[in-house]
Order: C-alpha cells, then sequence, then structure tokens
C-alpha cells in the first residue's frame, strides 16, 4: 500500500496494483523551477544544477533549496502551471482494471499509454480485480467473475465458425488450415467475446504523464467511478515520484474527499431513481434516430470559414481562389499531399492548420469495450457519464455486429447479460456499494456521451478509424460521423477517408499502410455508402 494512504484505508483482495517509475528527468522539480527562472533571466538559460547549488558548501545549497521551494510555491500558487509541465514521468502500471482506465487514466487529452490489447491478446480470466468486499458478497462476486470468464472462453471457441465463414468471403482462395488464417480467427472471435469480460479485468500498460499532470491526478483521485483503486494506483506513483524528487511535496496538494467532490454532492442533490435513469437513456437512445453517433452541433459556415483561413494563409482574395478550390486545396490529397503521408504532421502545417476552424459536435452511444477504443482520441474530446449511477438498475448493453448474425448466440448472449445483472443486484442487495458492484458490468455495458472536435482532429481519427481494420463500434461510429457530415458540408465530407483512400488518392505507395494485417477489401474503391462488414 502507499505511504501515502492511510493505515485505515481499505485494500482490494486482489494483487494488489503495481507501479514502477521506468523513465524520469534526473531532476525534475529543480528543472521546473529553471524554466521558470529563464524566463526572467538576462543571462541566458538557467539550468537545473544552477537550481540545486550543485558544488555549493552545505550551508549555501541549503539557502539555494529553500530559494527554489519558495518561488516554486509562489508560481505554483499564482496558476503559472507550464513550468511543470516539461518534466515527465513513465510508469509501468500492472494488476489495473479496465474501469480505472477507462474512467481516470484516460479521460483526459494529457497522457500517453500503450496498455495490453483485449482484441489481440487472449485475456487470462485469472487475473481480475476484486473489491475489498466481505461476507456472502465475497461469493456472489467470485461466482460472477467465475460465470463471466467461462463464458469469454466459451463464446471465442462457438464464434469461430462465424469469423471463418466471413473470413474466407475476405481472402478467397487461402487454406482453411492456413497459419495465419487461424491466428485471425482466433483474435477477431476473442475480441468480440470479449464483451462479457467484466470491467474489472486486469491490464498492464506503459504511462507517460507530466509533473503537472499527476498534481492533478493526486487532487482529484477520489471522483467517480472508482475512487478507491485510483487513490491506491496514484498513492504509488507519486511516491514514486517523491523518492525521485522529494521538493514536489512541497506543492503537493491533498486530494478532495469523494464526497466533497463536485459530482458527488451533486448527484447526492439530485435524488435520482431507477425511474428517472430509465427515462434518461430511453429519452438519449430517441434521440439518436438509429444512429450509433448522431450530428447534433456543427460550424453552420464551416465550409465558408475553412476556404476563408485557406486564402489567408496565402494572402489571396476570394477573386483569385474560390471556396471550392480553397477547401479542395486543405482536403484534396492529391494536391495537399501531407494527408498521405505516415506520419501526422497535420498540426504542423500552415495549410492544414486551416482545419481547425469547423468543428461537429456528435451524441454518441458505444459499449464500454469500444468506448475504451474511442477516446484514446484525446483530441475529440468527450463528456462521459458517472457509468455506476446510470447502468447498474437493470441489462443495458450493445450486441455485437457478429453475434447478431445467430439468433442461437443472441439468446445465449442476452442470457450472459441477465445473469450479470442478475449478480450485480444480489450484490446490491448485500449493501454492497455501487462503486464495488460496477466492477462486474461486462464490457458490453452501454455509455452514453456528447463527443465535440475540430475537423483537423477529427480527420485524423476518421483516417485511422473508417479502416476496416479499427474495432467494430468505432469504425461504425466513424461511418455514421463522416455520412452526416458530407450532408451537411459535402465539400468537407466527401475527404473524410479511411487511410488507403487517401493514399491512393496522393499517390502513396502502398496505397494499404497496414502490411500484412490487409483487410482484404480494395476500399480505395469504395465509395463510404458501399462500406459494409461483419468482421
Amino acid at each position: 500500500m502507499s505511504k501515502l494512504m492511510e493505515p485505515t484505508i481499505a485494500s482490494f483482495l486482489s494483487t494488489e496494483p503495481k507501479v514502477t517509475l521506468v523513465n524520469a528527468f534526473v531532476k525534475p522539480f529543480d528543472n521546473a523551477v529553471a524554466t521558470a527562472r529563464t524566463c526572467y533571466s538576462s543571462k541566458g538559460i538557467v539550468t537545473a544544477e544552477q537550481v540545486f547549488g550543485e558544488g555549493l558548501d552545505e550551508e549555501k545549497q541549503k539557502e539555494k533549496h529553500q530559494k527554489r521551494d519558495d518561488l516554486a510555491q509562489s508560481i505554483y500558487k499564482a496558476g503559472h502551471h507550464t513550468t511543470l509541465q516539461h518534466a515527465h514521468f513513465q510508469f509501468a502500471l500492472e494488476n489495473v482494471s479496465r474501469q480505472f482506465l477507462w474512467s481516470f487514466l484516460h479521460s483526459h487529452p494529457f497522457y500517453n499509454s500503450e496498455q495490453v490489447s483485449q482484441r489481440y491478446v487472449t485475456v487470462n480470466t485469472s487475473q481480475i480485480a476484486m473489491p475489498p468486499l466481505m461476507g456472502e458478497a465475497v461469493k456472489v462476486y467470485q461466482d460472477t467473475v467465475a460465470f463471466q470468464t467461462q463464458s469469454y472462453l466459451s463464446l471465442t471457441e462457438k464464434l469461430k465458425g462465424l469469423v471463418a465463414k466471413e473470413y474466407f468471403k475476405r481472402f478467397k482462395g487461402i487454406d482453411e488450415t492456413n497459419k495465419k488464417a487461424q491466428t485471425a480467427i482466433q483474435k477477431k472471435s476473442q475480441e468480440v467475446a470479449r464483451y462479457v469480460l467484466p470491467v474489472a479485468t486486469f491490464a498492464y500498460l506503459y504511462h507517460t504523464i507530466s509533473g503537472l499532470t499527476l498534481l492533478r491526478y493526486w487532487r482529484l483521485c477520489q471522483t467517480f467511478d472508482a475512487p478507491l483503486e485510483q487513490r491506491i494506483v496514484i498513492g504509488k506513483m507519486v511516491d514514486e515520484v517523491l523518492k525521485l524528487a522529494p521538493e514536489y511535496k512541497s506543492i503537493l496538494e491533498e486530494p478532495i474527499n469523494f464526497e466533497d467532490t463536485v459530482e458527488a454532492q451533486m448527484a447526492e442533490s439530485f435524488k435520482t431513481t431507477t425511474k428517472s435513469h430509465k427515462a434518461f437513456r430511453e429519452e438519449f437512445d430517441a434521440s439518436l434516430d438509429g444512429r450509433m453517433s448522431k450530428l447534433v452541433d456543427y460550424s453552420k459556415e464551416g465550409e465558408r470559414i475553412l476556404a476563408c483561413a485557406v486564402r489567408e494563409v496565402f494572402g489571396l482574395p476570394a477573386s483569385a481562389l474560390s471556396d471550392d478550390a480553397a477547401i479542395a486545396l486543405a482536403l484534396d490529397p492529391s494536391k495537399n499531399r501531407y494527408l498521405g503521408e505516415t506520419l501526422n504532421v497535420s498540426t504542423h502545417s500552415k495549410l492544414t492548420r486551416t482545419l481547425f476552424h469547423s468543428h461537429y459536435t456528435f451524441r454518441k452511444k458505444l459499449s464500454h469495450a469500444g468506448d475504451s477504443q474511442d477516446q484514446r482520441h484525446r483530441m475529440t474530446p468527450a463528456s462521459r457519464p458517472t457509468l455506476q449511477a446510470l447502468t447498474l438498475d437493470e441489462p443495458d448493453y450493445l450486441l455485437p455486429v457478429l453475434i447478431e448474425q445467430d439468433p442461437a448466440l443472441v439468446k445465449e448472449f442476452g442470457e450472459i447479460m441477465n445473469k450479470t445483472w442478475d449478480q450485480i443486484g444480489k450484490l446490491r442487495k448485500l449493501v454492497v456499494s455501487d462503486e464495488y458492484a460496477s466492477y462486474l458490468l461486462p464490457n458490453a455495458v452501454s455509455v452514453r456521451f456528447t463527443e465535440s472536435s475540430d475537423l483537423l482532429n477529427l480527420h485524423h481519427k476518421h483516417a485511422m478509424r473508417l479502416c476496416y481494420n479499427a474495432q467494430e463500434e468505432i469504425w461504425k461510429a466513424s461511418v455514421d460521423e463522416a455520412q452526416q457530415i458530407r450532408e451537411t458540408h459535402p465539400r468537407i465530407g466527401k475527404w473524410l477517408l479511411p487511410p488507403c483512400s487517401l493514399r491512393a488518392l496522393a499517390g502513396t505507395l502502398p496505397k494499404c499502410p497496414e502490411g500484412d494485417r490487409f483487410c482484404g477489401i480494395v476500399v480505395w474503391k469504395k465509395d463510404l455508402n458501399e462500406y459494409e462488414r461483419v468482421i
């Protein structure tokens, strides 16, 4: 347990989270103060060594350290926090739940993560987070996890026939015993089967953040949806940094207690009920008009503003460059070759930065699994829900497209979902907190939210997620979005394309950048309205 944790705080019954600081600046805190002092230095760059007082006797070094800490506290209290963004820390995290990752670590833009994939790696079904339960609740929780993990293994096997059928439709002429084919079938089967696994399933990952983000983590670690796990893991991260740079203590604010967080106080004041939650879900779903992602707002003059911005880059009047030509300059890969590059350089291009000015807002409904993919696009931010408050009372889930192909599997999947929610209900009757009961929610549980983006970052997202190799839900949501933008802004929407289509138009070879992972379909020859897939 973290040194920053109170001795009385509860601990998980499962394997303790492991946090290791694997990479960091040598003198991160001194560097932050050095960057601040450099702003006002008439003698050039101030180094971390100068701030530290390297080479001075003990008395003078102590004096230097006091000045350093005083300055750090001064700029921190004044809100001048950019100095704290220079130093970064890379952590290796193990034995942390998917719920924690979705609700906290990946819910903001200022991080980088590389985590084990549930799509491509068979899940170790013995690695599940178990909150600090007692008595009968322990057995109910354990029985539910055993049921969910066995269902995952069983579904993986049952799905192989469906996957094989779709796979060999795409890759005609391949021998059914081909090792590559069998590996692909196994991965796709387990990708869909994982929808029945609990969000308590463990993950391991590298996670890199700045010193400023770590301070924010610690201050807000006791927010919805997993405050205990968040407090434990973030406490360990802070401990690791304090071992390296104890000076951070001078600006480390204590976490806000859960009951004092704005979200907790508001949730308490609303006194929502099962009936109101159901009404919300029905109202939200009706507003989607049958789509996974519905365009609900956009820049009315998005096309005209984009054209004006392109002209501004080159200092041209409308008489010299029409709106149509200007939009094409920015978005047609045959003209703007940056769009066919492997490296995304859009933010660094004067021309492509014009895409920042057009904005789109979507209302979306994805599964926890699908949204865990969607939220990794940090520059298309969303306002995600307090999950435990909205989804515990009755089954509320998304059905994977592949499952829909077989009525028997649809029935079985529904039975798995019903039993899962029945078990969650048992825990709640045993007065288990919603926080702990929500760890049993399946990956299939519905997540409803609103997401907004500027065109530049949405264009990049679609370039990645309109690819037929993208996760099924985020692919379908991206198709929905691109189609609606075509209807609203046709001169913009026609250029929202997958990477192979962009590369084909730019003359970049090979057209498909996936190499051995080629999806088997010549997508660059298809129109968006022809996009269709089951796997």
